[in-house]
């Protein structure tokens, strides 16, 4: 897998579609914001490693480091007021 961009539709291991809310880059890495395409309420943040995409599992690096990010890579898609 390369060049994933927002909008693409990735089969992960768990033989679920995901569609990629958002993409950033953070230490040298790209990080995706996935949803299922199936059930709405299964997100994750993933990075690609050699191919393969891994489930970021810490919570508190998640919180701490990647949803500022990703929250203003997609703040203009937030309804305004």
């Amino acid at each position: 897998m390369t060049n994933i961009n927002k909008k693409d539709v990735l089969t992960l291991g768990d033989n679920n579609k995901y569609v990629v809310v958002s993409k950033i880059s953070f230490e040298n890495r790209f990080y995706y914001y996935l949803a299922d395409i199936n059930e709405e309420k299964n997100l994750m943040f993933c990075y690609e490693d050699n191919g393969d995409m891994v489930v970021v599992k810490d919570e508190e690096f998640v919180k701490k480091n990647l949803l500022p990010l990703f929250f203003e890579e997609t703040k203009d898609m937030l309804p305004k007021e």
